[in-house]
């Protein structure tokens, strides 16, 4: 039967905050990969992204699962969003958000630090839009009918606007 959780992936252990960690506290970030993520895809994106994340807080000197703060997971995002296309980066923040609501159910943290932290914005870029008095793109112009109206004729628009005005 294969592993479940890779301990080692290329010859790496555990990341150090997790090595760190109490006994409960590391059985419970093992638990996260082997029982709470049955797909496999899954589990390795997730795992990519948590190392990815607990490597980046070991860099900037966050010892511990509980002095990880909101600060720490936004200014990652950040990065991401800056190395990777949106929808990664995403999938990146769900991985953390996941994994410390797994820790916070399993009493290991106090609060979920990115519960509160926003992923990038996917879509068009800031300024993109339509241009003042340029209807936006699938909205109908001024005096088309939308989908699924029936065209009306102008008696009938002038029927019903000199019935509003009575």
């Amino acid at each position: 039967m294969p592993n479940l959780v890779p301990l080692r992936t290329a010859s790496r252990a555990l990341p150090a905050i997790v090595m760190a960690a109490d006994h409960d506290a590391r059985e419970r970030f093992l638990e996260f990969f082997a029982s709470n993520i049955r797909n496999h895809h899954t589990r390795r994106a997730y795992l990519t992204a948590v190392q990815d994340f607990l490597d980046w807080c070991e860099a900037a000197g966050v010892g511990s699962f509980r002095a990880v703060r909101p600060l720490h997971v936004a200014a990652w995002v950040e990065q991401q969003s800056q190395t990777h296309k949106a929808p990664t980066a995403k999938l990146r923040l769900a991985a953390i958000r996941h994994l410390f609501d797994w820790l916070v159910n399993g009493q290991v943290v106090p609060l979920n630090p990115a519960a509160s932290v926003r992923g990038p914005q996917r879509g068009q870029p800031q300024g993109g839009g339509p241009q003042r008095g340029e209807p936006q793109r699938g909205q109908p112009q001024r005096g088309q009918p939308q989908r699924g109206q029936p065209q009306q004729s102008d008696n009938h628009r002038n029927c019903l606007w000199r019935y509003k005005l009575k």
